[in-house]
């Protein structure tokens, strides 16, 4: 019979059961255990097993440090195996921080709390980091809200991540540092903002410059300095004024506090240049400027710091119409303008290029008074007569009714072309409407003359088409006649077929120098000299003579009603 001092085989069985009949429940869980010893860089670890484990110190440690650790320690542990080929449990101590680590972790990830890591390493597309013993995924668009070149100052240090993705079936956890920045940024805007208000003057520094201003940072929470907040004169970019990392006053112009969008001023800050601009500047006043800016309309020129006017391309030139800007003044020219109009309430000056200078109009009219001869190229030619190019690159007008005497203007317009030069008399100047008139045929001999323009002799002096005048035979030709009109007029030719209306009558050799006779002016040629017919006379006064007089059909012959023709002119003259 068995007893307690001598146990039989099934006693010692069910001893040994009792002792180790749950070891095998030990596997794949976390136990408790003492630490027995240390050997080199192994601890020894008794969790309540038949034999005891060894798990390295390095498992003890965080990342970067050495592990803490003594004999009699008690430290948490996963049982891999109750017991390997050489009898010994096989310990883990990173798989009992993993598996306590996922537990929290899934508990705080449902609650979407931030949680404590380490940036230990680098992997491709990002980082790996040490959440208590579970490693998870850092990608490196998560690491910060800007770019950062140089992650070597973040690693092995303890710092919050919100945690975006987790598997533990596949062990996958994705972090977020950036995510807990954005987070903390948004707490301190809102604060920061609240403390703010609009008109208030605070310092900031200069974080990042781009074409339409400049990002301020006013401690926590940005401010946009728009360029054309930046001064009252013209800035063409920002960085003609300002620097990165340049410490700024500014003045706070608008906070919009449900996008948290705050709007910053620096000119005003500064005594605003419009105040008094009308006494200043009156209309009337000749000022130097530097031109800022050109555009299609105009150009803009700086008469101050702050202070801009407009030259409207109407006002640039006297005499260049229609033509850009950019090709009457240049950016940075200095120029001499005229205030035209003010407007401090819009902000706006009106100034005039051209009246700065000398109207040349005006200086054409002191040089060229009425009844002056000119001469000049004829620039064009339109339906209603010449301009004519003139001194002082003013254009002069000749109507086509003072082109010529004795025909009509069209056919006047005829006898020039563009870019012939011609000779004309001033005939009137009107400055303020910048126009010449100008009158061709006044200079011609059997017209008016430069004294008929102004005034002094007879309108009756001058010579038209059809008209019956009395002329002297200056040269006998075999062509015909060259003649003139009264003592000193103009001057023409007769051609032989035109001396009468019988070929008798047609010899130029029945006249004489000196002799006198009538003849009709029967047109101009493309020099304006008038000529002359007997011939087409003696039809004029035989169709005058039958509607005066009768036809043949009553009775008298043809030679008694020219006769009576020749008499009745005899006694009128």
């Amino acid at each position: 019979m068995a007893t307690t001092a001598n146990p039989s085989r099934d006693d010692f069985a069910a001893l040994l059961e009792q002792t180790l009949g749950g070891a095998e429940s030990f596997e794949g869980r976390v136990v408790i255990g003492t630490v027995t010893g240390i050997e080199n860089d192994l601890a020894v670890i008794d969790v309540g097993l038949k034999s005891e484990g060894r798990v390295p110190l390095r498992e003890f440690a965080a990342p970067g440090q050495k592990a803490d650790l003594k004999v009699g320690d008690e430290v948490e542990v996963y049982v891999d195996r109750v017991e390997n080929a050489q009898g010994e449990a096989m310990l883990s101590r990173d798989r009992a921080r993993r598996e306590a680590a996922w537990d929290k972790l899934e508990t705080e990830f449902a609650k979407t709390a931030r949680v404590e890591g380490v940036i230990f390493g680098r992997v491709k597309g990002g980082f790996t980091v040490d959440l208590s013993g579970a490693v998870a995924f850092l990608p490196g668009s998560q690491v910060d809200i800007r770019p950062v070149r140089d992650v070597t100052p973040l690693m092995d240090i303890p710092q919050p991540f919100q945690i975006l993705k987790m598997d533990r079936k596949r062990g996958n956890i994705v972090v977020s540092r950036r995510a807990v920045l954005e987070e903390t940024r948004a707490e301190q805007r809102s604060g920061l903002i609240q403390s703010l208000a609009e008109g208030q003057v605070i310092d900031g520094v200069v974080k990042n410059i781009t074409d339409y201003g400049a990002f301020v940072d006013l401690g926590g929470i940005d401010g946009l300095l728009h360029v054309t907040d930046l001064s009252y004169k013209r800035v063409q970019h920002p960085s003609e004024m300002l620097n990165i990392g340049d410490t700024v006053k500014v003045q706070i112009i608008r906070i919009n506090r449900d996008t948290q969008r705050i709007s910053l001023g620096m000119k005003q800050l500064e005594s605003d240049p419009w105040d008094g601009a009308a006494a200043k500047y009156p209309v009337g006043a000749r000022l130097s400027g530097r031109v800022t800016n050109i555009t299609e309309y105009g150009a803009f020129v700086e008469l101050e710091p702050g202070i801009e006017g407009l030259v409207h391309v109407s006002e640039m030139s006297w005499t260049k119409k229609n033509v850009h800007p950019g090709k009457i003044v240049s950016t940075s020219q200095e120029v001499d303008v005229v205030v035209l109009e003010v407007d401090p309430e819009k902000r706006r000056i009106s100034l005039g290029l051209k009246q700065a200078q000398a109207n040349p109009w005006e200086a054409f009219a002191a040089a060229h008074p009425v009844g002056t001869e000119v001469e000049g190229e004829v620039k064009n030619a339109t339906e209603f007569g010449l301009f004519i190019g003139l001194d002082g690159d003013v254009d002069g007008m000749v109507h086509m009714s003072d082109i010529a005497w004795g025909i009509s203007g069209e056919d006047a317009l005829n006898l020039h072309r563009k870019g012939e030069t011609v000779k004309a008399i001033v005939l009137a100047i009107e400055p303020d409407k910048e126009r010449i008139s100008l009158g061709m045929k006044q200079l011609e001999r059997g017209g008016p003359s430069a004294a008929v323009a102004a005034g002094g002799a007879s309108a009756g002096d001058r010579i038209n088409k059809n008209q019956v005048v009395t002329v002297t035979v200056l040269e006998v030709r075999d062509a015909g006649l060259e003649v003139q009109v009264g003592e000193d007029g103009a001057t023409g030719f007769i051609k032989r077929t035109d001396l009468g209306r019988d070929r008798d009558e047609q010899r130029p050799e029945r006249f004489a120098v000196g002799q006198k006779f009538d003849a009709m002016v029967t047109g101009f040629d493309r020099s304006k000299k008038p000529t002359f017919s007997v011939k087409a006379m003696q039809i004029a006064e035989e169709k005058q003579a039958v509607a005066q007089y009768g036809s043949s059909d009553s009775g008298a012959s043809l030679g008694d009603i020219l006769g009576e023709a020749l008499k009745a002119r005899n006694e009128k003259n």
